[in-house]
C-alpha cells in the first residue's frame, strides 16, 4: 500500500473519530439547544453538523459513482443529535471503506461532480483531500458552537501522534 493511500485511510479514520467525539460530547443536548443560534457560517450546531453530513454524502456518492449528485442535499435534515450522529457514523464508515479499497491507480481516476454549471471531472486524489479539509473546517466551527453552548468542546487533534493520543483513537492503530 502506498504512503498516500495509507495517509488517506488515516484521514478517513481520523474523521470518523473526530465526528464521534464531537457528537458524543453533545449527545445529551436537547433539540432547542441544538438548533439555537450560534456564531458560524450556518448559524447553529444543527445546521452546521447537517451541512457536514450532507457534503460528506455528496462527495462519497461521487467517489462511489452513485449518481445521486446534488439530490443528496434535498434529503431531510436530521433534527436531533442522536439521529444525526448515527447517520454520520454510517457515512464515516462508507468513507473508510472507500479509502481502504484505494489503489494508486484509483487516485488517478476521475469522478463526475454535479455542479450548478454542469458536471465537472475531478480526480479521486483531489476529491479526498478536499473532503477532509471541508470536514475539518466546519468541525472547527462546530467546536466553537459547542463552547458557545456552555459545553467544554472535546479535543479533536489527539489522533495521529503517539504523544497524548486519545485512547479511543488507539483502536485505529492496532
Amino acid at each position: 500500500m502506498s504512503d498516500v493511500v495509507n495517509m488517506l485511510i488515516r484521514m478517513a479514520q481520523n474523521n470518523a473519530w473526530a465526528n464521534a467525539r464531537l457528537h458524543g460530547r453533545i449527545s445529551d443536548m436537547d433539540a432547542v439547544t441544538f438548533a439555537a443560534p450560534r456564531p458560524g457560517f450556518f448559524g447553529s450546531l444543527k445546521a452546521t453538523l447537517n451541512h457536514i453530513h450532507q457534503v460528506d454524502l455528496y462527495y462519497i456518492d461521487a467517489l462511489e459513482q452513485g449518481g445521486a449528485g446534488r439530490a443528496v442535499f434535498a434529503e431531510a435534515e436530521h433534527g436531533d443529535v442522536t439521529t444525526l450522529a448515527a447517520a454520520q457514523a454510517e457515512t464515516d464508515a462508507r468513507l473508510i471503506h472507500f479509502c481502504t479499497a484505494l489503489t494508486s491507480e484509483t487516485l488517478r481516476e476521475t469522478r463526475q461532480t454535479e455542479r450548478r454549471g454542469g458536471p465537472v471531472a475531478e480526480t479521486v486524489g483531489a476529491l479526498l483531500p478536499h473532503l477532509f479539509q471541508h470536514q475539518v473546517h466546519h468541525r472547527g466551527q462546530a467546536h466553537v458552537m459547542v463552547q458557545d453552548a456552555g459545553i467544554a468542546p472535546p479535543q479533536l487533534d489527539d489522533f495521529f501522534l503517539e504523544f497524548e493520543r486519545d485512547p479511543a483513537a488507539q483502536a485505529y492503530f492496532t
